[in-house]
């Protein structure tokens, strides 16, 4: 579906659907990212829609509603979408029942394979007429070892997401993504299917569930969340709490820019104009490749953004007054 933004009003209420991305949205690790339990919330008081969609393929929908739960953000596994079930499934079709799968991966997406019909094996000995790869904290080079035998044997390759790291508190981590990229180099070769985002499979999903007309997209990632926004043609608000930062934002290609960006979830409350990615109306401009003006980071970020995606050289920016050096130095920019 194509939509074009509304004019203005509050974010969340120009749209009856909002999907969150998990990590770096609403938690990091096992916590809360601040401020987002009581955007959730009073999301839910208004009566709006929720999905979750995540690529992270190493919790299953009810553990992921339960972990929501104990964050207090009100959840439940209905709501949940994943790249473990997703996966599970788009294999069930492929495949005759009680087909062997080799799994690498996490306990989650081995019991997905499982309930789809399909038998979970852990050696190319097996067999397997397929291998789905998914994040699992305990992937070592055994598993990884037997997948790259079985799919030189001839099994269909699936891998559940390729996001490279996994956000924490303690900074960028190895995700899925980095693990596929051992079997691409070993089997020089890509995976016969990507599930997770930045596919639309979990966003179209999420869309026929609720029936939506407008759905939103709210990721902290441009090349997954943001990306299968654009791909399903859908809103999206990126927020910074997150892996894509201001500069990633600036440098953005056509097939990676959100619709909005704000610091993090308390932008769903704001103006529509306000979040709107446009150099007007800002307080800001940039001429010469000097930004200047009045105001807050966020603005300037979107001014900056809106002047690079229409052509302006942007690289080495600089203040053309103090408060714009400021406000450059604290976007990272």
């Amino acid at each position: 579906m194509t939509m074009s933004p509304p004019a203005s009003g509050r974010l969340a209420d120009a749209y009856d659907l909002v999907i969150f991305d998990l990590d770096g949205v609403i938690y990091l690790s096992d916590s809360a990212v601040p401020g987002a339990v009581d955007a959730v919330q009073r999301l839910h008081d208004q009566g709006r829609a929720i999905a979750y969609a995540t690529n992270n393929a190493s919790r299953r929908a009810a553990e992921v509603a339960d972990l929501l739960r104990g964050l207090g953000v009100p959840a439940e596994a209905e709501e949940v979408l994943t790249s473990a079930a997703a996966a599970a499934r788009r294999l069930a079709d492929r495949l005759e029942s009680g087909a062997r799968v080799l799994v690498v991966g996490a306990e989650a997406l081995r019991q997905e394979v499982f309930d789809c019909g399909l038998t979970p094996v852990s050696s190319a000995d097996d067999n397997p007429v397929a291998v789905v790869q998914g994040y699992g904290r305990d992937v070592g080079w055994v598993i990884l070892a037997e997948a790259a035998l079985a799919v030189r044997a001839g099994a269909i390759w699936i891998a559940t997401n390729t996001d490279r790291t996994l956000p924490s508190p303690r900074g960028a981590l190895p995700g899925n993504g980095s693990l596929v990229a051992v079997l691409r180099t070993a089997l020089d070769r890509e995976p016969d299917e990507v599930i997770g985002k930045p596919e639309a499979v979990l966003f179209e999903e999420a869309v026929k569930r609720e029936a939506a007309g407008r759905p939103l997209v709210v990721g902290d990632r441009l090349d997954t969340d943001i990306e299968g926004a654009v791909r399903a043609k859908l809103d999206s608000l990126l927020v910074l709490t997150g892996v894509s930062q201001p500069r990633d934002l600036v440098a953005a290609a056509p097939e990676r820019r959100p619709t909005y960006v704000a610091k993090d979830l308390a932008g769903l409350f704001d103006d529509v104009e306000t979040l709107a990615i446009t150099g007007e109306g800002t307080g800001w401009q940039v001429t010469d490749g000097r930004l200047d003006g009045h105001g807050d980071s966020m603005a300037a970020l979107r001014t900056i953004c809106a002047a690079a995606w229409a052509g302006t050289d942007v690289t080495g920016i600089s203040g053309a007054t103090d408060e714009a050096t400021a406000v450059l130095r604290e976007l990272g920019l």
